[in-house]
């Protein structure tokens, strides 16, 4: 019938086994394909699975790929009218001559088995041979992480033939960049794949000689938008928040200590938890310029109240042995002789409520002496007291030093300069 001529079964018409008919047993398999001849050409191509993962720490990558070999052995020809090849799973492939080609650098490799060797051979009957793989490798891939995270990175997955040298075995790429196939679903969460490509060249070693070796290149470049979010925009913003200092009274020192404190350890939390995730390499990345010129400001603002603090003391202290070398003759007792420069607090206000106009300044002293004066009374003290609360903002901006009011300009100005080089030589 037409349905039995379509699925013609040869195992029925063929009385003999596999072996028999591509004739195994008559021949030493052991032996490459003319053994003692020219070399045999072996032609390679690849078809990339997937890209699995991409370690920066082990700095290797994971890829499951179908590798194909194309060969010539005459010795597995067979007679054929209808000129069709024969396929088979691994189980001949144990019988049969197959290229030793192994992976180069790699770390881990196996051949899925799941449900059965995932192994094809595919013979012709002019002796020509298919032989087909699907293959899981990691293997090394030398980093370079100078420009970190703003970084692209090249890995390569490099094919030999482990025993034969070019003299036995010509390995080659079967059709040239066309032998590099990639599924196009192929794609990975913190990097961009830019390019495939196929290269090749020959390997030296001294002990043996010379190897045909085949490269599979690939350009990865990493996608930055994780790391704005989640080390740059972090370190900015305690960087800012350090300035808040600028701003604050200087006489709060919990306040300004406090927050100083505060960013300080933020910044060294957010630099070890970039390091934790990256290998220890010797040389400086581009992450850590930007995180620790960020920590440096963030300690400079620290640094920056502490001088603060410390020339307040030096000019109270010069003031205070100016009050004690000339005594003050304003008819206050000199328990109460205090500095009025308008930023008096409301308690030193209230300390000389008490004080009428009178006990504070003599008659016969008005005109001569006359260097302060206090108009407080019992009457007035509610009024005094509402005056003092509406100028808390005013004498909060007055309060502040100097070398505040010129760090409110230099702090921002130099980091902003900082950021427009950074980003300007790394992007």
């Amino acid at each position: 019938s037409h349905i039995y001529k379509r699925n013609h079964d040869v195992t029925k018409t063929w009385k003999g086994k596999t072996e028999q008919l591509l004739r195994v047993d008559d021949h030493d398999f052991t032996m490459r394909p003319a053994f003692g001849g020219p070399a045999i050409p072996v032609g390679v191509d690849v078809q990339v699975e997937s890209l699995d993962s991409i370690s920066e720490v082990d700095m290797d990558f994971t890829m499951t790929l179908y590798l194909r070999h194309y060969w010539k052995d005459e010795r597995l020809s067979f007679p054929s009218t209808t000129n069709k090849s024969m396929t088979f799973d691994g189980r001949l492939v144990k019988k049969i001559w197959v290229p030793d080609v192994f992976f180069v650098h790699s770390k881990r490799s196996f051949i899925h088995d799941t449900t059965t060797d995932n192994i094809m051979l595919r013979v012709f009957p002019d002796g020509h041979v298919l032989y087909s793989m699907r293959i899981t490798v990691t293997a090394m891939c030398n980093m370079d992480f100078s420009r970190f995270p703003l970084d692209s990175q090249t890995c390569s997955l490099e094919l030999e033939s482990y025993a034969y040298t070019d003299e036995d075995l010509m390995l080659y790429w079967k059709n040239g960049n066309e032998s590099l196939k990639i599924d196009e679903k192929i794609s990975l969460s913190q990097f961009l794949i830019q390019k495939f490509h196929t290269t090749s060249r020959l390997a030296f070693y001294s002990s043996t000689g010379w190897y045909n070796r085949l490269y599979i290149n690939f350009t990865l470049r990493r996608h930055i938008f994780f790391f704005l979010l989640q080390t740059y925009f972090p370190a900015t913003l305690m960087v800012m928040l350090s300035w808040v200092s600028f701003w604050i009274d200087r006489r709060a020192v919990p306040a300004r200590v406090s927050l100083g404190i505060t960013t300080v350890l933020t910044m060294s939390t957010i630099i070890t938890g970039v390091n934790a995730s990256m290998p220890r390499v010797s040389y400086i990345k581009a992450v850590d310029i930007y995180l620790w010129v960020s920590f440096v400001f963030v300690f400079l603002s620290v640094l920056e109240y502490a001088a603060v603090n410390y020339l307040t003391t030096v000019q109270e202290w010069k003031e205070r042995k100016l009050r004690e070398r000339f005594p003050c003759t304003c008819g206050i007792p000199h328990s109460k002789t205090m500095m009025l420069d308008g930023n008096y607090s409301e308690s030193d206000a209230n300390s000389l409520a008490g004080y009428t106009r009178n006990q504070m300044v003599p008659e016969e002293e008005k005109q001569e002496k006359m260097v302060v004066h206090l108009a407080m009374s019992n009457e007035s003290h509610s009024s005094r007291k509402r005056g003092l609360k509406g100028h808390v903002s005013l004498r909060i901006i007055q309060n502040n030093h100097a070398i505040d009011k010129y760090s409110r300009l230099i702090f921002p100005g130099t980091y902003i300069f900082f950021n427009l080089i950074y980003w300007s030589v790394f992007s």
